[in-house]
């Protein structure tokens, strides 16, 4: 399967660890994965793959919100709607679940079907759900 994994962290930036260790347990499983950074990509290619994982984390510690990036990346890539996909925050601050949900929010705005979210922990809880995606 073709997933793209979309790193959107709080600032700009090489893709975090985490993200990588995600793509690389998705990769372990056999599937072909792309990692898309929001703050420099357009979006358009995203509705070539048959996945699309969302990773991104929450832009200050007291803050539920998430990069703004993301939903403009997402809007510019027409043909979203019904794409299964997964949302995943990294875990920090004192509102993660609602920086998660805001991720979903931006996400079903789009017309994705989020099949799948979670909190990552660390790189080495990313790569163990990585391996469970698409199994």
């Amino acid at each position: 399967m073709r997933i793209a994994v979309v790193s959107a962290p709080a600032a700009r930036g090489t893709p975090p660890g985490y993200v990588k260790s995600l793509a690389r347990g998705m990769e372990s499983m056999g599937h072909r994965v792309d990692i898309v950074d929001a703050w420099t990509e357009d979006g358009l290619r995203l509705p070539a793959y048959e996945y699309i994982a969302v990773v991104t984390e929450a832009v200050s510690f007291f803050s539920g919100k998430i990069s703004e990036a993301l939903p403009k990346m997402l809007a510019g890539g027409s043909g979203l709607g019904g794409k299964k996909s997964a949302a995943f925050v990294k875990k920090g601050g004192l509102f993660t679940a609602r920086s998660l949900a805001n991720l979903m929010r931006v996400m079903e705005k789009e017309g994705m079907l989020v099949n799948w979210s979670d909190v990552l922990f660390g790189p080495s809880h990313a790569e163990a759900i990585g391996k469970r995606i698409g199994a």
